[in-house]
């Protein structure tokens, strides 16, 4: 007996009608069985010592909680085990263990509370005969299938099938059966409280059933398996002896036999379709062939390590969490609240249909608006890994199918490339830039792409370097762009775009307050306590030295202004920073940017327009002029066809309404008009700039100057209705950055007013315009008016 083993009493006497209990955990015993059990609570080791010591029998009890160290009588089953203790073995701390074997079963009535160990006053329960032709005929029925179930179990003991086939009591065979029978805890304790031995036979003859037919399915699929596999084995055996024999002859020349066996293996396991199976162990027997130093052979090689190193196998899917993808969503990204919208739509249609056909998403948007960012919270949302393929520049259709093997330096194409590096056939793959994709001699790679993102066609995509086809149709594709002008039509159509905005400037100040701050912290080694940059501060660093749709350049300014903070902390200055707007000329040096609206439209033929680039939308200054001369019209600033036209139609335009408009004819008659676009290095285009154009026109030659609080936008033609432009939402982003407060834009373009952000239009003054009069009513300064009139 162990040292830490409970002392049996010695005077306490046990009772006629009361049995040793042995509660135990999800076990159940049943009589005729021997089984081993392991005794750990002290609680239940002074009753086993008592009864080892006095040779009495225990009383072996399921309890109902698992968990309960300490079970009363409402804590266990009402019907147990009787069993004899072969065998009583001390141990460790782990406790001590005994051999048993149960003799009967009995009822608990209740548990007697005097004493010193678990002792329950117990009813033996006597098992009646039964005699009846169809009992004993469900006996012989479950005897044969439990004889037939042990001969198709290869692990079960040499001559326990015969011992079975001779028992001859119906109630020790279902006990029998259900001791050694795969059951669930409740289901062995239900067939030990069935009593009757007809009702136990027919529940083990049911269950005996199921096993055997189970087996028998299971033995029918590992033949067709082995059936499958038999001649693909066959070859890997004979390959591995055949580089045996060759190893024995010393035939060296050839390329060595463990390494043969080896790739023959690697290509067994990496789960390929059965044709890329067959294809690879057919390339594996030509290098087997070859001698180990050709080139041919080293080009081989590397093609038989590509293909291994491919994800054939499709991973377990993630459930999606819709809950957790808007936490993520909003952790990473601040506002974009219709584009968060349409990509909880996205992850819970994949959810309800993962093998569907699901879009493939474009973000269209200027520079460092977080494109890429959002491609990474779908991965994290779908909890999957993330790649990114960059296709700027890239101008060769090789580039994407990969090239041929006959080539010197042959490799995958990149979308293979990348999918092998992220080690996953349902990666998030992200095609960035796809708009600056270039073609070259080697062929449009946006024709190869056409592939690659249509879900009808991709589930057998074609690599030339591998040769066969591979399945793209699990990777979820998501692309990025700043522009849609130069994607090919055929590409744009298999995309759903979602248009990015740039940002406001209250949508700048809690981006850098919330994300780029803490970011630049961490990136420079300081902590928040250590700096802080006021709100003012950030502001200043937002209108004054960056000008941009996205926060990029804001980042880069604020980490500027952390690196000038951790020099002083670094030369030991203990004491907190905090970076106020009065300090940030000291540090970023003079402001790059001024308001220049005032400024510009303080003088007469000046109007401030709105455009649309590439990097989102920006404010345009029309300048006018006249000189003498003989009425041309001079047009500079790097002013494309459209947009040199739209100039020739607001001219137009206003010699057609001079008199009306109170301007003399003659001025077309003696005088050159010359229209300039400041920023001549910049390229412009386009037919937008139509109203400012005719507006300045007319301020030239009114001499009344424009509101400089207004800006505009709008195509005119020549019978003075204003059209329709696109970008507005990107326009009126750019003029409440700018400090313009009203806006004036074509009313055919009203629906496109959901679509501006709620911080601009309470920023911002909307005039919806009809004609070129009500640009005129709008647009000329009424201040100016009243000064005319009261001289």
């Amino acid at each position: 007996m162990s040292e830490k083993a409970a002392k049996p009493p010695e005077g306490f006497e046990i009772p006629q009608d009361a049995l040793i209990l042995l509660p135990v955990r999800n076990f159940v015993a049943f009589p005729g069985t021997v089984f081993p059990l392991a005794v750990r609570r002290r609680s239940t080791l002074a009753g086993i010592e008592r009864a080892v010591r006095d040779d009495l029998p225990v009383g072996i009890i399921l309890q109902r909680n698992p968990e309960d160290d300490m079970p009363d009588a409402a804590g266990l089953h009402g019907m147990g085990c009787r069993a004899e203790i072969l065998r009583y073995v001390t141990g460790s701390d782990a406790g001590n263990h005994l051999i048993c074997q149960g003799t009967g079963r009995f009822h608990l009535r209740e548990l007697v509370p005097e004493a010193p160990f678990l002792l329950g006053r117990i009813e033996p329960v006597d098992e009646v005969p039964d005699t009846r032709p169809e009992t004993e005929a469900r006996f012989l029925h479950l005897r044969n299938l439990a004889v037939g179930l042990l001969h198709m179990l290869p692990e079960a003991p040499e001559g326990l099938a015969e011992s079975v086939a001779e028992i001859d009591d119906p109630g020790y065979l279902a006990d029998l059966a259900a001791g050694y029978t795969d059951m669930s805890v409740e289901e062995r304790q239900d067939l030990l409280e069935t009593v009757d031995i007809a009702a136990r036979i027919e529940a083990m003859t049911q269950k005996l059933s199921r096993r055997v037919e189970v087996l028998r399915i299971t033995r029918e699929i590992s033949e067709q398996a082995r059936e499958e596999l038999e001649g693909r084995h066959r070859e890997v055996i004979l390959r591995e002896q055949l580089a045996a024999i060759r190893r024995e002859l010393g035939e060296t020349g050839r390329n060595g036999g463990e390494d043969l066996a080896e790739l023959s293996r690697a290509i067994m396991a990496a789960g390929m379709s059965e044709e890329a199976e067959r294809q690879a162990l057919a390339e594996l027997g030509r290098y087997e062939g070859m001698a180990q130093g050709s080139a041919e052979a080293a080009t081989l090689r590397s093609w038989l390590d590509s293909i291994i190193g491919l994800p054939w196998r499709l991973p377990e899917e993630a459930r999606i969490d819709l809950a957790e993808a808007r936490q993520i969503l909003d952790s990473d990204h601040y506002g974009l609240e219709k584009i968060k919208a349409r990509i909880i739509e996205y992850l819970a249609v994949r959810r309800l249909a993962p093998s569907g056909k699901a879009p493939i998403l474009c973000f269209v948007g200027p520079p460092g608006v977080g494109k890429t960012s959002l491609g990474q919270s779908i991965a994290r949302a779908l909890h999957r890994p993330f790649a990114r393929l960059s296709l700027g520049g890239v101008h060769d259709e090789a580039e994407i199918r990969g090239h041929r093997r006959t080539y010197v330096g042959a490799m995958p194409g990149m979308v293979i490339q990348q999918i092998r590096r992220a080690g996953a056939r349902n990666c998030v793959l992200m095609l960035d830039e796809i708009d600056k994709l270039g073609r070259g001699l080697g062929g449009d790679p946006s024709a190869a792409l056409l592939e690659v993102l249509d879900p009808a066609q991709n589930s057998a995509f074609h690599d030339n370097y591998l040769g066969m086809d591979f399945d793209l149709s699990h990777v979820v594709f998501l692309c990025t762009a700043n522009t849609l002008e130069t994607i090919p039509a055929p590409l744009h159509d298999r995309m759903e775009i979602i248009a990015l905005p740039g940002y406001l400037e209250e949508e700048k100040l809690q981006i850098a307050k919330r994300y780029l701050v803490p970011a630049q912290l961490a990136a420079t080694g300081l902590t928040a306590e250590q700096v802080q940059i006021e709100d003012a501060a950030l502001q200043c660093v937002i209108r004054a030295y960056t000008r941009e749709a996205g926060v990029r350049g804001l980042e880069r300014q604020i980490g500027a202004l952390l690196r000038h903070a951790a020099v002083i902390f670094a030369g030991g200055e203990a004491r907190p920073q905090t970076i106020a707007a009065s300090s940030l000329v000291s540090i970023l040096g003079t402001p790059r940017f001024e308001n220049e609206v005032a400024m510009r439209t303080s003088l007469p033929g000046v109007a401030t327009g709105l455009a649309w680039t590439q990097v989102g939308g920006d404010i345009l200054f029309i300048e006018a002029s006249r000189v003498p001369g003989k009425g041309r019209l001079i047009l500079t600033g790097q002013l494309g066809e459209v947009m040199r036209e739209s100039a020739q139609a607001a001219v137009t335009l206003v010699k057609a309404r001079a008199t009306d408009l109170g301007i003399p004819p003659e001025l077309f008659e003696t005088s050159d008009i010359h229209v300039h676009v400041p920023a001549g290095a910049t390229p412009k285009d386009g037919p937008s700039a139509g109203t400012a154009i005719f507006a300045a026109l007319v301020s030239l030659l009114l001499d009344r100057k424009l509101r400089s609080d207004t800006a505009m936008t709008g195509e005119i033609s020549l019978r003075g209705l204003v059209l329709p432009v696109g970008g507005i939402r990107e326009k009126v982003v750019a003029a409440a950055s700018a400090g313009i407060t009203r806006v004036l834009l074509p009313a055919r373009n009203r629906p496109d007013f959901e679509d501006i952000p709620e911080m601009a239009r309470r920023q911002l003054t909307f005039v919806w315009l009809d004609t070129v009069d009500d640009v005129l009513a709008e647009a000329l300064d009424p201040e100016h008016d009243k000064a005319n009139s009261v001289a």
